[in-house]
């Protein structure tokens, strides 16, 4: 039976491209994967792979009694609505290993031009089952038995402590180790944009570079993910273990630390990410975390400031140690004994600054790339090249704003939720910075902030548009995102949580500092004015989709 007439339709105007795929339907018992409980004992996985890209387009578990049809199903959802980062397409050629699956797919898929063949072998797929099989054998512990205890202590520890709060993830650390074959590592935190949090720990400097320069180099999701997974480095990830839809899933930052999951693991190109250390990373891991730890309570006011010095200190850092004989035999508990080490940590400010120069020269070539919407709302308030980011600002520092006469304050009736308000920061110069605030004060202050939906229908972009509205009711564009760009829609979903949270008040901050260590990470000293306001809905306003309107000129 073929496809309908009217589904024939709708399909042959997806785009063809000249492309292999594999198509097929194992069972899944005893696999380390995903689904439904019910079918976790007797499921069927029906998958589809682009062959020339690499790419799962589809898969879906089934239950066995299924007919031939749900591979069609699956094919359907591989064509029009793949997983990312595929787009919709036709293939030119599916390749199957089962005839009878060939004929009826040959009889299911008529006009819609697919050439359908049977090969005996089908490698992609063959390589992610083995793959699945192999995930399926690894420890039901992430973390040696010996370390357990100790690194989740710590994880703890750190997540208290906050450090994403002073540390960008260009602030980086050096921690000596010389242990277990292992000279020097560089730790860095995420967190100040609120997007993600843990601890990335670099075993070599080369590594840490690379992936800097190659995250600011390129902007395609798949090209990102190529440089995530040619780091060389352990990491430490808080996660949320909500298991409700991520649209109601409470904002990580804001969860208690009961209800948020630690994950440890590496990350190397060879090995890929895997979420599990044996025993001489944990112990390395669980060193350099508790140096770092310390070295940040003994130097939180030197890492708050702009310019911080070269700093270096050592710490005796105890563990637990076998005891190693030249005779192979079962370790005892008892002899599991404590150990001291001597463990130096250390600022890098050059380092920091050459990360920070990188950044800047990027954000340079990147302004003359932005194309600018011609749309129905003012765009000469925020200054060129300004730094502008969506994020938080926990209370305490609210609150010392809110007192500091230097800084000037727009305040509303906000009550405090949560650990913070959602903020966003413009930072510029501090002549810029002034005519900034002024023009804001002379319109009425600001009144609301809100996203709005923008397209280039020539060019088939879509942007998320920034906008702020003055007290005199004019709107102003403060920024132009990517519709499509991960980074922004992750920031952009944890400013609607928070804005929620907080019964729709957010603000804006102005602050000096561009062209120094402090660009991306203003201080306090950095800070010139505070408005708050309400987060809106554009339709609060009357605006639909904004187009983007060529100017011709004759």
């Amino acid at each position: 039976m073929a496809i309908s007439n009217f589904s024939q339709r709708r399909l042959i105007k997806v785009p063809q491209v000249p492309s292999v795929w594999e198509g097929d339907r194992r069972p899944i018992a005893g696999l380390n994967v995903d689904m439904d409980p019910e079918l976790e004992e007797n499921g069927d996985c029906i998958i589809w792979i682009d062959g020339s890209e690499g790419f799962v387009r589809a898969m879906e578990i089934v239950s066995p009694e299924m007919g031939s049809e749900a591979i069609v199903r699956t094919l359907i959802k591989a064509i029009e609505s793949p997983h990312r980062p595929a787009q919709p397409a036709r293939p030119q050629k599916i390749i199957v290993r089962d005839r009878q699956l060939q004929f009826f797919l040959r009889g299911a898929l008529q006009n819609l031009d697919i050439v359908v063949e049977y090969v005996p072998q089908l490698p992609l797929i063959d390589e992610l089952f083995r793959g699945f099989e192999s995930m399926a054998g690894l420890p039901s512990h992430t973390l040696p038995s010996v370390y357990r205890e100790l690194l989740s202590g710590i994880a703890e520890q750190i997540w208290e402590k906050t450090p994403w709060h002073i540390l960008a993830d260009h602030d980086v650390l050096e921690v000596e180790l010389n242990q277990w074959g292992i000279d020097k590592v560089y730790i860095c935190v995420m967190g100040m944009l609120g997007q993600e949090y843990g601890v990335l720990l670099y075993r070599s400097l080369e590594s840490l570079k690379r992936f800097r320069e190659s995250v600011v180099d390129n902007d395609s999701f798949e090209k990102l993910e190529s440089a995530f997974l040619a780091q060389d480095c352990w990491f430490l990830n808080y996660e949320s273990s909500n298991d409700e839809d991520e649209e109601d899933e409470e904002d990580l930052e804001f969860s208690d630390y009961e209800d948020i999951d630690i994950v440890f693991g590496s990350v190397h190109p060879y090995e890929g990410m895997r979420p599990f250390l044996d025993e001489e990373e944990a112990i390395a891991v669980y060193v350099a975390l508790s140096a770092f730890l310390k070295f940040f309570d003994d130097h939180e006011e030197i890492l708050i400031k702009e310019h911080y010095p070269l700093v270096k200190k050592e710490y005796q850092i105890e563990v637990k140690s076998e005891i190693k004989t030249g005779i192979k035999r079962e370790i005892k508990k008892e002899e599991i004994v404590p150990q001291s080490l001597l463990i130096s940590v250390s600022t890098l400010p050059d380092l920091v600054n050459e990360f920070i120069e990188i950044m800047e020269n990027f954000d340079d070539e990147d302004e003359d790339d932005l194309q600018r919407l011609n749309i129905p709302l003012k765009d000469d308030l925020i200054p060129d090249q300004s730094f502008l980011s969506l994020g938080m600002m926990p209370w305490e520092i609210i609150n010392l704003l809110k007192k500091d006469p230097k800084i000037y304050y727009q305040g509303l009736d906000i009550t405090e939720k949560g650990e913070g308000l959602p903020i966003i920061l413009i930072q510029t110069s501090r002549p810029k910075a002034l005519v900034l605030i002024e023009k804001i004060k002379e319109d009425g202050g600001l009144s609301a902030i809100c996203f709005n939906q923008g397209e280039d229908e020539f060019r088939e972009v879509n942007y998320d548009l920034g906008i702020l509205q003055t007290g005199h009711n004019n709107l102003y564009l403060f920024a132009e995102f990517f519709g499509d760009d991960f980074t922004h829609v992750e920031a952009r979903k944890k400013w609607d949580q928070r804005c929620k949270k907080n019964n729709g008040s957010c603000g804006l901050i102005v602050a000096k500092g561009l062209k120094g260590a402090s660009k991306g990470n203003p201080q306090l000293k950095d800070m010139m004015a505070l408005f708050e306001a309400k987060s809106i809905n554009p339709h609060e306003l009357g605006m639909g989709v904004l187009k983007l309107m060529p100017e011709i000129d004759f």
